[in-house]
């Protein structure tokens, strides 16, 4: 699981094995060691939850994707979904999920065995 971030986005990419995961258990987490601190985020699915929604809490993002999104999205060929969560202050906060395509002009040695095939064959 790939996450990006940038200033009020927040993007997330699957391999084919994680989006399998996904679909099976309602739950990805990955973790980055900054010596005594932890970056966690998370791909969780939520039968109440009505559209994409994030939290940010205790150094831990939680991305929450409604179960039936969660289904369609990985048992059909429906490559993401988005939404901007409102913040505050006529702020939003842009969610993006999607599937990881090959890149056809990655570093050799790359390794994308576990992405999908890019649909236009052009990055």
């Amino acid at each position: 699981m790939k996450i990006r971030i940038k200033g009020n986005s927040i993007r997330i990419r699957l391999s084919r094995p994680e989006v399998d995961s996904f679909g099976e258990n309602g739950y990805l987490e990955e973790r980055t060691q900054f010596g005594n601190s932890t970056f966690i985020y998370v791909l969780q699915s939520k039968d109440s939850a009505e559209h994409l929604s994030a939290d940010f809490i205790d150094g831990k993002i939680t991305l929450t994707v409604p179960s039936p999104i969660t289904k369609e999205w990985t048992t059909t060929e429906k490559v993401g979904y988005e939404h901007n969560l409102p913040t505050g202050n006529g702020e939003q906060l842009y969610l993006l999920i999607e599937k990881d395509f090959k890149c056809i002009d990655a570093p050799p040695g790359e390794d994308q065995s576990d992405n999908y095939e890019h649909p236009t064959k052009v990055c």
